[in-house]
Formats: structure tokens, sequence, C-alpha cells
């Protein structure tokens, strides 16, 4: 098993006329994936590799019946891309699109938690899972088999770039995953660790979670606060970056437009102390995860094929 996306996901990329998309379609489809369709205004009747170009995901919908979005757009787009969605009554919504206006963004999110949608960025690299080879965005590339096994370990992680990286840790330590999710670098982003947590959580697969987090946000304190609450109880393995950042300026922006400490909000130091007291397991050093992972979780997880 693994959560959100598996062998009954049928996907539509929104913007696949677009280059970017072109090359995210392409290492998608190399992977094993199977996409549906794909959606530009005015470009419908097109093929972008073997598959079928609408002008709306209306028509998308109706001739293949996708449940699943995956939106590649620019960000004076994103906004109306997502309600149109939504508004198929698509569940499942990646927005890859980074620097979408606030206001977008707020409205977009607003929209999807009245409908029940399940919205993963935006800034997001998307997710992986490796049994099904499934992936929706540009994680792992055109090779994602290099870092994303199948196994019994969740990962999660702020930065795209990490999501790859933690998952290899994962495979290096001798196990492998059942989803990575890239969850997206923007402080206003639609599905949080906590969210990922409750869904892991519920995944028969899933034994452990991995983390990898970042200065900004207070999205480590409220993960801590629902382990403390008991809405998680397997092992969690917890990797904060950017300690050094508490020693500059306050409102420094490192990276990631959510990567920003205001006040007590977002410190590193803060999101390690409320992980440790809610019971997950810490690591100072971004390596001491392999020792971690074999030490503890190695009791229970079967190794990763």
């Amino acid at each position: 098993m693994a959560i959100l996306i598996n062998q009954d996901t049928r996907i539509v990329v929104q913007g696949i006329t677009g280059r970017e998309a072109a090359m995210v379609v392409g290492h998608t489809l190399d992977y094993g994936t199977k996409i549906f369709a794909g959606v530009t205004p005015g470009k419908g009747g097109q093929f972008v590799q073997g598959i079928p170009v609408y002008d709306t995901v209306a028509e998308a919908f109706q001739k293949h019946q996708v449940n699943a979005s995956l939106i590649i757009v620019p960000p004076g787009f994103a906004l109306d891309a997502v309600l149109e969605s939504i508004q198929q009554g698509i569940k499942l919504i990646v927005v890859t699109t980074e620097n979408i206006p606030q206001q977008d963004a707020v409205k977009l999110l607003h929209a999807a938690r009245k409908e029940g949608v399940t919205i993963i960025g935006p800034n997001t690299v998307g997710m992986i899972n490796p049994k099904d080879r499934i992936k929706m965005g540009s994680v792992g590339g055109d090779r994602p088999e290099r870092c994303f096994v199948p196994g019994n370990v969740g990962v999660i992680s702020r930065s795209g770039g990490m999501t790859a990286e933690t998952s290899w840790m994962v495979k290096r330590a001798g196990f492998g995953v059942t989803t990575s999710i890239g969850i997206g670098g923007d402080s206003l982003i639609g599905t949080t660790i906590k969210d990922l947590l409750a869904l892991f959580e519920k995944d028969e697969e899933t034994e452990a979670v991995v983390t990898f987090s970042e200065p900004g946000t207070s999205f480590e304190e409220e993960a801590a606060a629902f382990i403390q609450a008991g809405g998680f109880t397997k092992p969690l393995i917890s990797f904060v970056a950017g300690k050094f950042t508490e020693g500059l300026p306050e409102g420094t922006v490192f990276g990631h437009a959510g990567a920003m400490i205001s006040g007590d909000t977002g410190r590193p130091s803060l999101k390690m102390k409320a992980l440790r007291e809610a019971g997950a397991i810490v690591v100072e050093e971004y390596d001491d995860i392999l020792e971690v992972l074999k030490k503890i979780v190695g009791k229970k997880v079967g190794k990763g094929q």
C-alpha cells in the first residue's frame, strides 16, 4: 500500500504543452506511470508524447474519468487551473507552480478545503510510490529508481531536492519507501506534515516515517502536538535543517519562501524541542538518519527490495 497515489490514480496534466511539462511527462512515462490526458486551453486535439490534449478539464474528465491533476502552469494561471479541477470533482491536485500570488494561493487553498480536496504544494516536486511505479511531478527526475525503492518507510520533506536525498538515505540504510512526498517550500501549502502523518498512520505497510524540515512555519510544532494527542504512533525520525539561521537577522528568507524565522515561529531549535518532547527521534546530523533507521526501525521493518 501507499498513501494518496496508487494503481487506481488516473492523472491529467494541466499545462501539458509547456516546455517544463513536456519534460516531466517524458520522465513520468519512462518510469511506467500512465497519464490519461492533458489540458491546455486552445490546444485541444493535439497530442503530447501520445497523450491526448483537451481544452478543458471537463472534457478530459468526461473522456477518461481522471481523478488526479498535476498542475504545471505559470503562476498567474494556477488559481484558475486548481478551481477548474475542483469543479470537476477531482480530489487530488499536485501544484508544482512556484511564486503564485499570495492572494491566489489563499483562494485556491480555501476552495480545496471547502470541497475536501487534497492539495500537494504549491511549489512542490510532487510525490512518488515506487511499488506501483507511479509518480506525480518532477520528483526523481529521469531516473527515480536511483533514490526510490519499494519498502515500508514514509518520507516527508519540505525541500524538493531533499525528498530524493532522504529517500536515498532510506535506501542506503537497507530499506525502501511506501510514499515519498515533497510538501512544498511555500509558507502557504495545502497538505502539512501533520496531515501526512495522519495518512501514514492508517497505511498498513508504512512502519515508520522520516521527515526533513527547514526553518519557518509551525508545521513541526503542529505535528508534535498531533503525536502527543495520539494521532501518530509509529516511529518518527526527524531532521531539522538550518540551525545556523537563528543567529542571523530576523525575517531573513533562506531559499524557500516559507523558510523565514519571525519571533519564535520557525526556529529550528524549537521545532526540534517540540518533536523530541512528543517522542520523535530527532537527529542532530543528517547522516545520523542512517544509523537510527538501522537500530530503531530495523527491529520492525523488513528490508526494501
